[in-house]
């Protein structure tokens, strides 16, 4: 992978987006988040009985004095938030002067630093052929120069099944899934929402493409070859042809976004040639949220 993806404009763009919006993810998806189980964390919850063996410690001296009986706090347990990315590396994301696979990284590690500053726990899962490379689970701010480290190694090369990848391995109950792809899969991603859904999982559709994939305008006769199978076909790029491709790509967000509410998911589309920044700030309005 290009060792520019992370370079210095990376860099500050983080620096501008801690500075510009201190972000947490919403919808179930805060750091540190809390649960209905009773724990002993530092936020009070309510009051319960003193029952015999109890923590004397935790009782509220304060309200026997004025009950003249023993109460226990309570509080609220906080857990940590699991984040699972799955990246595809199909060679189909290396399309574009701005290729799609550098915004796709650029995003995992924006993501990433925002879940590991919220204190929560990061798995980046890389989604070839019909196979899923899980990463290993990390958290706390130093992890992110592993989690940097990871994305670089990425190679993006071959198809990926997506719901396929995804249903390879097991997801644990609970936390947030986030998708990145261009979810060019003829084989769709229903049955990999459908599990992830089943797994209670909080889950994220982040769609990047292409400006030349949004922004058709060139006529003539072209030789054009599948990036993934490598199959090449001669195409007659007529006034007609891009009114047809433009429907069929609207057809398919549609179906995404159709998808999305079927199995209480987000939807984000995200050009490769945007600024992070605006995609953060910006296109992911309905998941990022200011403390």
């Amino acid at each position: 992978m290009d060792n520019t993806v992370f370079d210095k404009g990376f860099f500050d763009k983080l620096n501008t987006l801690k500075m510009s919006l201190n972000m947490r993810l919403s919808q179930g998806m805060s750091g540190i988040r809390k649960s209905s189980a009773k724990g002993s964390s530092v936020e009070f919850s309510d009051f319960r009985e003193y029952m015999l063996g109890d923590d004397i410690r935790r009782i509220d001296w304060n309200a026997y004095g004025r009950t003249d009986k023993l109460y226990i706090k309570q509080f609220m347990e906080e857990k940590e938030g699991i984040f699972q990315i799955f990246i595809d590396t199909s060679r189909s994301m290396c399309f574009g002067e701005a290729p799609k696979s550098k915004m796709a990284l650029q995003i995992a590690g924006a993501l990433s630093y925002i879940v590991l500053n919220n204190l929560d726990r990061v798995y980046i899962n890389e989604m070839k052929e019909n196979s899923l490379k899980k990463g290993k689970g990390v958290n706390g701010g130093a992890a992110f120069s592993h989690v940097l480290n990871d994305l670089n190694r990425m190679q993006f090369d071959g198809k990926t099944a997506l719901s396929k990848t995804i249903l390879s391995r097991p997801v644990q109950v609970g936390g947030v899934s986030i998708i990145i792809s261009d979810f060019l899969d003829e084989q769709g991603i229903e049955e990999a929402l459908k599990y992830l859904a089943f797994r209670k999982q909080t889950i994220v559709l982040i769609q990047v493409l292409a400006k030349e994939e949004m922004e058709i305008d060139y006529e003539g006769t072209l030789n054009i070859q599948d990036m993934e199978t490598g199959n090449r076909v001669k195409i007659t790029m007529s006034n007609a042809t891009i009114k047809k491709y433009k429907e069929q790509l609207t057809d398919m967000q549609t179906n995404l976004q159709r998808l999305a509410r079927k199995y209480g998911a987000k939807y984000v589309s995200i050009r490769s040639d945007e600024s992070l920044v605006n995609a953060m700030l910006h296109g992911f309005s309905g998941v990022l949220q200011g403390k």
